[in-house]
């Protein structure tokens, strides 16, 4: 059964002029408005009747409630239902009852609407029949417009205490957290700020609502961050921005800002939520590991540098060493650059590709042997991630494949081109170098040099993978397989 506002119904005065008339239309002393329940029968409103209930054994509306129309009994000591029934053989003393059906929306039946009268009848007229179905719908009308009203109440209240809770915890989860929280109206009044906001400001409240929070700004950053807060307004995308505000002792301290916009069902903003983090001692950090970092790599460049002049003054005392020693020169000045390519960079100084690219390795150690177009060395397929441990085998790999691919390959005349293709399968990574264009080559023969080693010292000890190689007419193509998990660590 569909719940009703029974308290607001019961003796209800809209409720109680339907029974009035109801009775005045049957020319009956009784009319009542029955609510049928598990036990009783509860009369809802009543004219000519004390009783506000009876018990459902004997309820006359219990019957008719089940009735597709009218049910009428003409006289109740007639009728073996009713017969031995108290209401009838008792004070009541019913003969004659009439009860139209309330059927509630959901088609439980409820009860009925009813006229009752202590002499036998022979029936209802068909407009007292008329009016009593009608009055009776009347009576559901109501009853579902005061358990619409009451769950609209009930409703409204409920959104009122579900927002003043969830206010309330925001607020309190707000002020609990280190970073200042603030909110903007959705277009960008600021209208709200936690307590770390004013901590760490030392405005007074309220004073920074609206356009207020830009004086707080270091006046280098005011435009920039104005800037990139309206394209967030005018775009809806996330904010995001490092500025330095003033701190209540007057200094200015770095902070990130960040903001997200919140949408409603059909995607327009509601709000804007943000959040100011201190990051003044992790950016002066930072700085330092940089001035840190360009020191420690000034002086793993001047170790390089010093070894290739040792080895240089061994060549000058020893003329027949000049070749290797030229050789040794090139691959540590690749270990160099394959080493600044890895080390940790600061935003002004970290390279345009991504520390962690096998490409962007590859660019830095093939630039040496690239013309302006790029075209002579291009590298397709996947881009691998690596990280500083394959950096090293990878550099002394391909500088050694480059270099002999100058001496004898490719490289050695002006048509000639190298195709490296990189693919990921699963947990294997396959390194293809080809090369077109240059001299005819034939399978060195003998044994293998040291280049052929570093190679194999590189791609197999090192990175655990297995090298195949095709000296065809065209050029050389070796393959390098190996395990994906040697370049990068999990």
């Amino acid at each position: 059964m569909e719940a009703y506002e029974l308290d607001t119904l019961r003796n209800s005065e809209d409720l109680r002029r339907i029974t009035d008339f109801a009775a005045a239309l049957c020319d009956v002393p009784i009319a009542l408005v029955s609510l049928v329940e598990e036990r009783q029968q509860t009369f809802l409103a009543r004219t000519g009747l004390d009783v506000e209930s009876t018990s459902r054994e004997t309820s006359f509306c219990a019957h008719a409630m089940l009735e597709p129309d009218v049910m009428i009994v003409p006289d109740a000591t007639r009728d073996p239902r009713f017969v031995d029934n108290p209401l009838v053989t008792g004070e009541m003393n019913i003969r004659f009852y009439a009860g139209a059906p309330l059927i509630a929306d959901d088609g439980m039946p409820m009860g009925s609407l009813c006229v009752i009268d202590t002499e036998p009848r022979a029936g209802l007229t068909p407009l007292q029949r008329q009016g009593l179905v009608t009055l009776a719908a009347d009576v559901m009308t109501r009853m579902r417009d005061s358990r619409d009203a009451a769950a609209w109440r009930d409703a409204e209240n409920d959104q009122r205490r579900v927002l003043r809770n969830s206010e309330d915890r925001f607020r309190a989860l707000a002020d609990t957290m280190p970073q200042m929280v603030w909110s903007t109206l959705p277009d960008g009044y600021h209208d709200y700020y936690n307590a770390r906001w004013y901590e760490f400001t030392g405005v007074p409240a309220g004073s920074t609502d609206g356009a207020g929070w830009s004086e707080i700004f270091h006046v280098d950053d005011r435009d920039r961050a104005w800037t990139l807060w309206r394209h967030s307004l005018d775009t809806g995308e996330p904010y995001q921005i490092e500025y330095r505000l003033r701190h209540f002792d007057g200094t200015y301290r770095w902070v990130l800002g960040r903001a997200l916009a919140v949408r409603d069902d059909a995607g327009a903003i509601t709000r804007w939520f943000g959040t100011c983090t201190d990051i003044h001692e992790q950016k002066l950090a930072l700085e330092q590991r940089e001035v840190i970092s360009q020191e420690l790599s000034h002086r793993i460049k001047n170790i390089f540098a010093v070894i290739s002049g040792l080895i240089g003054f061994a060549a000058r005392s020893r003329p027949d060493f000049a070749p290797l020693a030229s050789d040794l020169r090139d691959r540590i000045t690749a270990l160099g650059r394959a080493h600044d390519f890895v080390r940790p960079h600061s935003p002004n100084s970290r390279p345009a590709a991504r520390q962690d690219s096998l490409e962007g390795l590859l660019a830095e150690l093939f630039a040496p042997y690239q013309r302006n177009n790029g075209e002579r060395l291009m590298v397709v397929g996947d881009d691998i991630e690596i990280d500083d441990r394959s950096a090293t085998p990878l550099a002394l790999l391909f500088h050694e494949l480059a270099t002999n691919a100058t001496k004898y390959g490719a490289l050695s005349n002006e048509a000639g081109r190298i195709e490296i293709r990189v693919a990921r399968q699963h947990d294997r990574v396959t390194i293809v170098w080809q090369e077109r264009g240059g001299p005819a080559v034939i399978e060195p023969a003998g044994s293998a040099g040291f280049g052929s080693q570093l190679i194999e010292l590189s791609a197999v000890r090192q990175l655990g993978g297995r090298v195949m190689r095709e000296w065809r007419p065209e050029g050389l193509t070796m393959t390098v397989d190996m395990p994906a998990g040697a370049l990068t660590r999990p």
